[in-house]
C-alpha cells in the first residue's frame, strides 16, 4: 500500500466563527491516488477544501500531512500545507485584482492603465515563473491569446482557466480544482479533462470539486458528501453507481408545449456586428424576441454569447453603433440603461463576481428590487416578496446567513431569487444553474416551467442540455459570432 499524502481521523472541523462543518470526519489520500469530491449544495465540499488549505479549525481528533514530513525530510523548510497546496476556487482571492473596484458595465468599456491588471501580470504575480514558463502554461490551459488582455474582459471560462494556470507556476504538491468544468461547453470540459488527466500521468496530485457527472475517467476514488457527512468513499467505479449521466446538448425544450401567442417585439437586432479592434466577436447578426417567449440560445465558449447578452442587458457601448431596440425603443434615443435595466432581471457567472458587499443572503436578493449590488432598506410588500422567493425556491433557512459564507451553488440560487423579485418583462438566465446538484436544478426548472407568468419572456443559456426548461420552444445558436441555427 502507498504512502499517505493526508490523513483525516476522527476530526471535529469548525469555520473560524465557531460553526461547527464535520462531526467524526474520517478520509484518508494515498500517493498515486486521484480523487473527486462530489455531493448536493450544502454537502461540505467547499468547507473540506478550506480545511486542507487551513482556513477552518481542527478542534477534535486529527488532521496530519505526513506529505510535509516527507518534503521536510528531504530538506524542504515547509511550515504549513498552504504553502504547498493551491485551490483554484470560483471566487478572485488572489488578491490581486478585486471586480469589486470596477462596475459590472466596465468590462465592456475601455479600461484605464492604471486600472488594468494583464491576464500576463496576473500569472506571474508573486512566483518565480519566466516569460516562458508563463507562455507555455497558457498555450497549455488555451489561453496564450488572453495573455495581452485586462483580466477584467475575460470571460468565465477563460478566467477558470487562467487560474488553474497560475496555480500550476506555483509549482504546488497538490492542486484542489473548485468546480473547474463550470461554464465550460461539451467540448471544452472533455479538452481540460484531458489536459489534467496528462498533469495526472506527469505525476502532479490534484483533487477535483466537481457534479458526479464530470468525474473523469482518470480519477481513481471519489468522495461523496451529503449534509456535511461522508456518505460513502472508494475506488472510483464503485462510487459512480447510481450517478446519473448528462443527455448530449442539442435537445432543447419540449416543442408540443402549448404556448399563448407571442407579443410585441422585446428585442430586435438588425445585421448587428460588435468588434474589437480587428476581432470581430458579432458578425450581421439578426434576431427578434417577442413577449412571452421562451428561448434557449446556445453556442460553444467564445461564440459570442456573452456579447450578445451584454447588448440586451444595456451594458455594452457598442449597442449604439447598430440598429437595436429593446422594448420597442430603439438604443440611442435617449433613455438610460436603468430605464432598460428596471425591466430585466438578471443571472450571470460574470456578473456574480461582483456581489463582494458584506450583506446577508436576503439582503443580496433584495438588491434586486434596485438593479444595484449594494443593499437599500426595503418596504414591507418587497420583504413580503423574498419571504415568499426564498420559501419556493427552498432557501429560507439561508436568509441571514453572511452571503460571501455560503457555497456557489447556495449563492447562486440567490442571485436567481434575485432576478425574480421585481417579476421582470425579460428575464435573462446565463447558466443560473451552475454549482446546484441535480435536485435543486429540478426544483429551479419546475418554478420556471409552471410560475413564470405567460407576458414574461424568458433567456436560457446552458452548456447542459438537461438544465434547459420544458416550456423554451425557441433556439439560437451562435457559432464563431455568427447564428447558424433559428428555430
Amino acid at each position: 500500500m502507498s504512502e499517505p499524502t493526508v490523513v483525516i481521523d476522527n476530526a471535529t472541523v469548525v469555520r473560524p466563527g465557531g460553526e461547527t462543518v464535520f462531526r467524526g470526519l474520517n478520509w484518508t489520500v494515498r500517493e498515486g491516488e486521484t480523487w473527486a469530491v462530489v455531493g448536493p449544495v450544502a454537502s461540505g465540499k467547499t468547507s473540506l477544501a478550506d480545511t486542507l488549505v487551513g482556513r477552518n479549525h481542527v478542534t477534535e481528533g486529527t488532521l496530519s500531512w505526513p506529505l510535509l514530513d516527507r518534503l521536510r525530510a528531504a530538506g524542504r523548510p515547509v511550515g504549513f500545507a498552504s504553502e504547498v497546496v493551491r485551490r483554484v476556487s470560483f471566487k478572485e482571492d488572489s488578491f490581486l485584482f478585486a471586480y469589486g473596484r470596477h462596475y459590472y458595465q466596465q468590462r465592456f468599456n475601455f479600461v484605464e492603465p492604471h486600472e488594468d491588471l494583464t491576464l500576463s501580470a496576473f500569472l506571474r504575480a508573486g512566483t518565480s515563473a519566466t516569460d516562458a514558463a508563463a507562455a507555455d502554461v497558457s498555450r497549455q490551459l488555451g489561453v496564450e491569446a488572453c495573455l495581452p488582455l485586462s483580466l477584467l474582459k475575460l470571460s468565465n471560462g477563460e478566467v477558470r482557466r487562467a487560474r488553474i494556470a497560475r496555480a500550476l507556476l506555483a509549482r504546488p504538491e497538490w492542486l484542489i480544482l473548485d468546480e473547474p468544468f463550470t461554464g465550460v461547453d461539451a467540448a471544452g470540459r472533455a479538452e481540460l479533462a484531458a489536459l489534467l488527466g496528462a498533469l495526472v500521468r506527469q505525476g502532479r496530485r490534484l483533487l477535483l470539486l466537481t457534479r458526479p457527472e464530470n468525474v473523469p475517467p482518470w480519477v481513481t476514488h471519489v468522495l461523496e458528501l451529503d449534509r456535511l457527512a461522508v456518505r460513502r468513499q472508494g475506488p472510483a467505479p464503485s462510487c459512480r453507481t447510481g450517478f446519473q449521466p448528462v443527455p448530449p446538448a442539442g435537445q432543447v425544450g419540449n416543442l408540443s408545449y402549448k404556448k399563448a401567442e407571442p407579443g410585441p417585439a422585446v428585442v430586435e437586432m438588425r445585421h448587428v456586428n460588435v468588434r474589437y479592434g480587428d476581432r470581430r466577436v458579432l458578425s450581421d447578426v439578426s434576431w427578434t424576441v417577442r413577449a412571452g417567449e421562451r428561448w434557449a440560445l446556445l453556442g460553444p465558449n467564445g461564440s459570442g454569447k456573452t456579447t450578445l447578452l451584454s447588448l440586451i442587458c444595456a451594458d455594452h457601448p457598442q449597442a449604439y453603433a447598430n440598429d437595436l431596440r429593446l422594448f420597442g425603443v430603439r438604443r440611442g434615443s435617449g433613455e438610460s440603461i436603468w430605464d432598460i435595466k428596471k425591466r430585466i432581471g438578471l443571472v450571470s457567472p460574470e456578473f456574480h463576481l461582483y456581489f463582494t458587499e458584506p450583506l446577508t443572503a436576503a439582503q443580496t436578493a433584495a438588491t434586486g428590487f434596485f438593479d444595484a449590488v449594494t443593499w437599500r432598506r426595503t418596504a414591507a410588500e418587497q420583504d413580503a416578496v423574498l419571504r415568499d422567493l426564498f420559501e419556493q425556491f427552498g432557501v429560507t433557512h439561508l436568509a441571514e446567513r453572511p452571503f460571501a459564507r455560503l457555497s456557489t451553488g447556495e449563492q447562486r440560487l440567490i442571485l436567481l431569487v434575485r432576478a425574480l423579485v421585481k417579476r421582470p418583462p425579460l428575464l435573462v438566465l446565463d447558466e443560473p444553474f451552475q454549482g446546484l446538484d441535480e435536485a435543486a436544478i429540478g426544483r429551479a426548472r419546475g418554478w420556471l416551467d409552471a410560475r413564470l407568468e405567460p407576458h414574461q419572456t424568458l433567456l436560457f443559456v446552458s452548456h447542459y442540455a438537461d438544465e434547459v426548461p420544458r416550456t423554451v420552444t425557441r433556439r439560437l445558436r451562435l457559432e464563431a459570432g455568427r447564428v447558424v441555427e433559428v428555430v
